[in-house]
Parts: C-alpha cells; sequence; structure tokens
C-alpha cells in the first residue's frame, strides 16, 4: 500500500483504478465500510468498469491508494455485480450530507467529507470527519470543523434527514449516463432526494438514460410543476416515451402545465402507434433551405447540444424549417459537407436517391433499411412529402433493446 495514511472519500470518486501494468479498468465511486468495529473498518471500493457494472474491490488487492489513482496489484477481477451486504455502510451514498451532532456543542451539522486511515496493521478505518454547522440562516454558510468519529454524534442511526449538497458536488462530473446509473444503485428515497436537487436541465438528461419504471418513479416524486418543467427540457421523443407509460389522465395534465410550444411537438408524438417510425423519431433534427451553405450546415451540426446521431445528417427542406417542414428534398451526410467548399449551397450537393420513411413504418423495416444503406438516420415524412423527424439509430437502439438493458444482474462473491 502507498505511503498515504488518510484520504478523504469524497477525493477518491471518479478516480481511474489501474491494473498492475497500468491499463485502466474502471472508476472508483464508492467506498465500503464494516459497521461491526468502532470505527468502522474500510473493507473495500466500489468501482464502476464497462458496461456500467459496480463490482467490489477488496481493501487488500489495492497495493497504492491515494487521491491520485488507485492501483491493484493483480489484474484478476471478480465482475460479480456488487451487492451491499448486512453491516456494511457505502461511505459517499450513505454519510455524505447526514445530519449529526457534534457532541462537544451540541450544534447540529452535515456531513462534508469522510477520511479513512491506515492502521499499522496494514488495515483502514474510517477516522476523520469534515462537517458543517447548520445555521438556519440562509444568507450564512456554518463553520466548518475537522474532528475525528467519536467526536460526532448520529453518524450510524437511521438518517431521519439527509441532505444532497456533498453528493451532489461529487456526482457533478458524471455523464448523465454515469449519474443515471449512480442513482439506480441508491435506495428510492434517497435517489429521489438527489434527483430533486439536480436542475431541470440536467435532471431531463439523466432521466432519458434511465429505465421506463425508474423515470415514472422519479417524475412521480416531483410535484407536477417541476416534472412538466423537466419534461420541457428533454427531447421531444424522450418526454413523448415517458408520458405514453403515464395514465392518460396525468398526462394530459403534465401536458397542459408544460409550455404551448414545448408541448406542441410531444403531442404531435404521441399520436402515432407504438412500434412505428413516428413513436420513435426526434422531431428535431438539423433542417437547412436548399440556399443554405455548407458554411452553415457545418455550424450547426457543431452544436453542443445536437447529439452524434443528430448531427451526422442536415436535411433539406422548403421553409418552413420547423417539423413539419416545407416539401422534404433530400439530405445531406456530414461528410460529404466536409469535402465540399464552404461557400457551396445544399441544394447542389443534396442526396435525394434515398426513399424516406412512412410514420407507420415498423421498426424492423427502419432496421432493415437503415442496416441496407449503412446510415444513422432516416427522414420520415408525410404524405405531403412534409419532414416530421428522423429515427436516429440511437433512437432505434432505445427501442429494439430488451426492456431491462440498462440493468445488470449477479452480486458480490
Amino acid at each position: 500500500m502507498a505511503t498515504t495514511t488518510r484520504v478523504y472519500v469524497a477525493r477518491l470518486a471518479g478516480l481511474a483504478v489501474f491494473d498492475p501494468n497500468g491499463d485502466q479498468v474502471g472508476r472508483v465511486r464508492d467506498a465500503v465500510a464494516r459497521t461491526t468495529t468502532d470505527p468502522p473498518n474500510v473493507v473495500g471500493l466500489v468501482a464502476e468498469v464497462p458496461m456500467r457494472r459496480r463490482i467490489f474491490l477488496p481493501i487488500g488487492r489495492i497495493v497504492s491508494l491515494d487521491s491520485e489513482s488507485v492501483i491493484l496489484g493483480s489484474g484478476v477481477l471478480n465482475l460479480r455485480r456488487f451487492e451491499k451486504r448486512t453491516g456494511e455502510l457505502l461511505i459517499l451514498e450513505e454519510l455524505l450530507d447526514r445530519r449529526v451532532t457534534i457532541a462537544s456543542s451540541g450544534i447540529p451539522a452535515t456531513v462534508v467529507d469522510v477520511g479513512m486511515e491506515s492502521t499499522r496493521t496494514g488495515e483502514w478505518k474510517l477516522g476523520r470527519l469534515a462537517v458543517r454547522e447548520v445555521t438556519g440562516r440562509l444568507t450564512r454558510r456554518g463553520h466548518m470543523h475537522q474532528l475525528e468519529w467519536d467526536e460526532v454524534q448520529g453518524l450510524l442511526a437511521p438518517p431521519a434527514e439527509q441532505g444532497t449538497a456533498s453528493i451532489l458536488a461529487v456526482l457533478e462530473k458524471m455523464r448523465p449516463a454515469d449519474l443515471a446509473h449512480a442513482l439506480q444503485e441508491m435506495p428510492v428515497p434517497r435517489r429521489n432526494e438527489v434527483a430533486k436537487a439536480l436542475d431541470d436541465e440536467r435532471l431531463a438528461d439523466v432521466i432519458a438514460e434511465l429505465p421506463e419504471n425508474d423515470q415514472i418513479g422519479i417524475i412521480a416524486a416531483l410535484d407536477r410543476e417541476r416534472a412538466a418543467d423537466v419534461l420541457e427540457e428533454m427531447d421531444p421523443d424522450d418526454a413523448a416515451d415517458l408520458l405514453s407509460e403515464l395514465p392518460h389522465v396525468e398526462q394530459q395534465v403534465l401536458l397542459d402545465l408544460m409550455e404551448p410550444e414545448e408541448s406542441a411537438p410531444v403531442r404531435a408524438l404521441l399520436i402515432y402507434d407504438e412500434g412505428t417510425a413516428g413513436s420513435v423519431m426526434t422531431s428535431e433534427p438539423v433542417i437547412l433551405t436548399p440556399d443554405a451553405t455548407v458554411a452553415e450546415a457545418l455550424a450547426r451540426v457543431r452544436e453542443p447540444q445536437v447529439s452524434p446521431a443528430v448531427a451526422a445528417q442536415v436535411f433539406v427542406a422548403r421553409a418552413p424549417m420547423a417539423t413539419p417542414s416545407g416539401r422534404y428534398l433530400g439530405m445531406v451526410h456530414f461528410q460529404r459537407l466536409l469535402r465540399e467548399p464552404p461557400s457551396e449551397m445544399l441544394g447542389r450537393i443534396v442526396d435525394n436517391d434515398i426513399d424516406p420513411l412512412d410514420p407507420e413504418s415498423s421498426l424492423p423495416e427502419i432496421t432493415r433499411r437503415m442496416a441496407t444503406y449503412n446510415l444513422v438516420a432516416m427522414p420520415v415524412v408525410d404524405a405531403s412529402d412534409r419532414l416530421l423527424g428522423a429515427v436516429t439509430v440511437d433512437d432505434l437502439l432505445d427501442h429494439l433493446l430488451p426492456d431491462d438493458w440498462r440493468q445488470q444482474g449477479g452480486g458480490r462473491g
């Protein structure tokens, strides 16, 4: 083990885990302590490995542990999914933001970070804590204290109240898909607390990465006004998918609470039968008129809010450019844009050799056609040749994969 004798657990979150050859095998997501000792012994780390599987790394197999990285003594990993056992404590999930009492003064405080310290025998125990006084005043932050484990009361009692500020600081750098997986690992009450504390845009991105049951659970835990705000921040197709799983009455209430310009594309998607192009398409592809230039098209697909699948091609149509657009003319692939002069007009290079999809096209038909032409997106048009949207490969995968594809099975050996 490295010579570091104290490491704060919140600073471990997200650190890379390396095998003895220097190859990265995952990232730290939490630490596990056994509460049968006082203070608790740290028995290992929880690491996230490819496919978002969380596994257990016994503390005895870690040869270097500091604020820069974690290095294992063996490249052999037990890839069974981590499951917490009786008498174990997940330090970040269960201790951060916990409301406690400073023993010497009786002042209430919240846990900001937890230190783990090595002993002479090579074990690691929970030791010093960073806690912040609770002032009860919105305009003033309480004093920070560095205290030993036995100088704080209420650490292992069932929490009557647990905030979210410190855990959000740990999670803020995660990609939405990784944060969604972290929420799935939390008990439902804690998951809902953390979800409520996220801002609308961040929560919308995270919900889109969750299984349907978890999406519905989080939306149901929000008040209706907040739920409508979050739905407004979601892509219309994702919002429509979520709303389609709710009872019709609740669906209509939330749609009515949304701003009309935000609810209109969602309502339009909800009219299509499940399993059709209309039900899975995005209604916000990149659309430009034929007199737009290559430079303008490249500027649009560079916009950070445009997903890679949507940015892979520009659809060309007569005005108006919002869906349903004017008459659909064809599309220009991103690679073609890179090969043409910036001043070239899209109407001169448009590809219209591939027939667009009908909104009632089935998923197997869409899959066959996208595979045949090696496309990552296909246009969907109505009987009047107006562009309604586009089915992207990620839309398709979301509906073709098993319902539980985001969940992992197994257990710790």
